[in-house]
């Protein structure tokens, strides 16, 4: 049994992993940084460095120079926000750079239905309950990470992000009218 750990590729969108029926704050420009960071639970300075030094990038837009801003899709920000709980656990950066590449690499279509095993030294990805059983079985699983159950918490987050944004736009669109009101009064 490969217990290589697949998660998301660069080329899917976030509507082949969204529950149906719930509609997600995200447009075709993807998420800026700073959304990003909140939903995955991190900082903004974490998803810079994790940028820089290539753990997770974003695949909707990469920095181009100064000024400019990354934009990450759905799946990105679930890989975040997987890679948080893996170092939240203690596993060493050096297996999450390991396992966040062999997620891009098979590209699992169905994240809600896998789970994230480790031993405390390996990440192994489980696609059914028999894997799961098997892999502590044999008395390798320490611990699993349901990622159907962190892509719910990726997708509330982004939800409550947008609402958040919602009521400062109206905010900001108020004092705006009022200004204009001064402006012209």
């Amino acid at each position: 049994m490969d217990h290589s750990v697949p998660a998301p590729g660069p080329s899917s969108t976030a509507s082949e992993t969204l529950a149906e029926g719930i509609s997600l704050p995200e447009t075709e420009a993807g998420f800026k940084g700073a959304v990003a960071a909140g939903a995955a639970g991190i900082s903004y300075r974490q998803l810079d460095y994790w940028a820089r030094t290539g753990l997770v990038e974003p695949t909707v837009r990469g920095a181009q120079g100064s000024g400019s801003q990354r934009l990450y899709g759905f799946r990105d920000i679930l890989v975040l926000k997987l890679v948080k709980r893996l170092l939240d656990t203690g596993i060493s950066l050096q297996q999450i750079r390991t396992a966040v590449a062999q997620l891009h690499e098979a590209g699992v279509h169905d994240l809600a239905q896998t789970t994230l095993m480790s031993d405390g030294a390996s990440v192994y990805l489980c696609t059914s309950n028999d894997e799961v059983i098997d892999l502590v079985s044999r008395g390798q699983g320490v611990f699993g990470i349901a990622v159907g159950k962190v892509l719910r918490e990726v997708e509330t987050s982004l939800i409550d992000i947008d609402d958040h944004r919602d009521d400062a736009s109206t905010v900001m669109d108020e004092l705006a009218a009022r200004r204009i009101a001064r402006k012209i009064g």
